[in-house]
C-alpha cells in the first residue's frame, strides 16, 4: 500500500464530496451535504441500528423509534422492556441494553450529547465506530469513520493485500490520510453511499465511479479481490427446543406462556417462549438427553425452525401441549416461575426475537 501525498489525498477528498454533493442518498436520520450539523440523537440511534444491518430493514424501525421516542431523553424515559419489543427483529439485542444505557446517561447530562469523539467514547455502548461517527457526522469534527462500505472502497482504492481483520489497522490509517479537516461528516457519508452503490460487493459500477481513476485495484482489473478476507472457520450448528403452552384457547383469555430471558446472554432480556437451555456451546438438554419439558404431560411436535447467529446455526424444534387443558386450573395458574400469560390476539406486541417468532409461526400464524 502506498499513502497518496497530500495534494493527491486533498483531490481525491474533493472528487469523493463532490459526488456526494450530487448523489447522496436521502435517509431519515441525514442532513443533505453542505447542511449544518444533523441531530446527534438521530445519527447515535441510525448508526446503532445499522451495525450488522441493512439500511432498508432499519428505515421503518427508525420512523417507528423516532415517531415514538422522538427525543434521547423520551428513549431514556421509557420502559426496556417496550424498548425491547420495538426493537424485536433487529437483532442483535445486546445493542438494546447499551441504547437504553446509553440514553440515560445522556438524559443525566441535561440531554446534551458530549461533542467530542473522546467524550462520546465514555458513554455506555459507543465504540470506536459509532464515535468517530457521531462526532463527524452531528459535530462536524475530523474524525476517521470505517464501517463495512467504507472498508471495501479503501481496500479497493489502496488495494490493500493483508487479509481481514489484521487488514483493518492499514485501512484505517489510508482512510485517515484521506480524511479532511473540514466536512469530514459530508466525506464519511459520501464513502459510505459509495460503497453501498457504486463500489458494491460483487458488481461494482467502476464506469461512475468518481475515484475509479485513482483506484490501484482497477487499475489491476481485479477489484472485487479486495478487500482481502481470510478463510472462515465452518460455523457449527446446535439444536435445541422451544415449547408452546396455550391456555383457554378460543376465550378472550387465550394466552401463551412467555418467558423473560436473562439479561446477560443470547437475546437477552427479550420475552421468548420457554425452551431447553441451547446456547451457542452446547444443544439444548433436550438433544439426546432427558426429556423434561415445563410440565408433564402430552406433546407433540409442531415442526422445525432454522436461524443463522453470527457464530452459530441453530436448527430449534417446536414442541405443543397438548394435554391438561389449562380452562380447567385456576385462572392465576403458571407453567413455572419467571414467565406470563400473554395474551394471543397481542402475541405480534410482544416483540419476540425472530427466531421464537419463526417458531410460533408454525402454530400461530396470525
Amino acid at each position: 500500500m502506498s499513502v497518496p501525498g497530500q495534494a493527491d489525498s486533498a483531490a481525491i477528498s474533493a472528487r469523493l464530496l463532490r459526488w456526494y454533493d450530487a448523489h447522496a442518498r436521502v435517509l431519515p436520520w441525514r442532513q443533505m451535504p453542505g447542511t449544518n450539523r444533523a441531530d446527534p440523537y438521530r445519527v447515535w440511534l441510525s448508526e446503532v441500528m445499522l451495525q450488522q444491518t441493512t439500511v432498508a430493514a432499519v428505515i421503518p424501525y427508525f420512523e417507528r423509534f423516532t415517531g415514538r421516542w422522538p427525543t434521547v431523553t423520551a428513549l431514556a424515559a421509557a420502559d426496556e422492556g417496550e424498548v425491547m419489543a420495538a426493537w424485536a427483529g433487529l437483532g442483535y439485542y445486546a445493542r438494546v441494553r447499551n441504547l437504553v444505557a446509553c440514553a440515560r446517561a445522556v438524559a443525566a447530562r441535561g440531554g446534551v450529547f458530549p461533542d467530542s469523539e473522546e467524550g462520546l467514547r465514555a458513554l455506555p455502548g459507543l465504540g470506536a465506530y459509532t464515535s468517530a461517527a457521531v462526532a463527524a457526522i452531528a459535530f462536524g469534527a475530523r474524525a476517521v469513520v470505517v464501517d463495512a462500505n467504507v472498508e471495501r472502497v479503501v481496500a479497493r482504492l489502496f488495494a490493500i493485500a493483508t487479509p481481514l481483520p489484521a487488514g483493518k489497522a492499514e485501512i484505517r490509517a489510508a482512510t485517515d490520510s484521506l480524511t479532511p479537516d473540514l466536512r469530514a461528516g459530508d466525506f464519511a457519508q459520501g464513502m459510505m453511499d459509495l460503497g453501498a452503490t457504486v463500489c458494491t460487493t460483487r458488481a461494482p459500477a467502476c464506469l461512475v465511479c468518481p475515484l475509479a481513476g485513482d483506484c490501484a485495484a482497477h487499475a489491476r482489473g481485479d477489484e472485487t479481490a479486495y478487500p482481502v478476507k481470510a478463510r472462515k472457520a465452518a460455523r457449527p450448528e446446535r439444536r435445541g427446543r422451544a415449547f408452546w403452552i396455550v391456555r383457554d384457547g378460543g376465550t378472550d383469555r387465550a394466552g401463551v406462556w412467555l418467558v423473560r430471558r436473562p439479561a446477560r446472554g443470547m437475546l437477552g432480556g427479550m420475552l421468548a417462549l420457554p425452551d431447553d437451555g441451547w446456547s451457542a456451546r452446547s444443544d439444548g438438554w433436550s438433544v439426546g438427553g432427558e426429556d423434561r419439558p415445563p410440565i408433564s404431560g402430552e406433546w407433540r411436535f409442531a415442526g422445525e425452525v432454522s436461524h443463522v447467529f453470527t457464530h452459530f446455526a441453530l436448527r430449534l424444534e417446536l414442541a405443543v401441549y397438548s394435554g391438561q387443558d389449562w380452562a380447567s386450573l385456576a385462572p392465576d395458574a403458571e407453567p413455572g416461575p419467571g414467565g406470563q400469560w400473554w395474551p394471543l390476539a397481542r402475541l405480534a406486541e410482544a416483540g419476540l426475537p425472530t427466531l421464537f417468532a419463526k417458531a410460533a409461526r408454525l402454530v400461530w400464524p396470525k
